[in-house]
């Protein structure tokens, strides 16, 4: 079921760009692309952080 949804989800970055209306949109496409990885690095080291000052 999972396997169904992450299939679904795919987004095709190459295509939106070839088909995007001008530069601006091949901007957000860009950025809208990265801050999904950017928002787990930045989760990922708040936790790291917290479990270091435990120690």
């Amino acid at each position: 079921m999972i396997n169904l949804i992450l299939f679904l989800q795919q987004v095709s970055v190459e295509q939106k760009l070839k088909d995007a209306p001008d530069g601006q949109y091949q901007i957000g496409v860009l950025i809208g692309s990265f801050i999904p990885f950017v928002v787990l690095v930045g989760i990922a080291y708040i936790l790291y952080s917290r479990a270091k000052k435990k120690e």
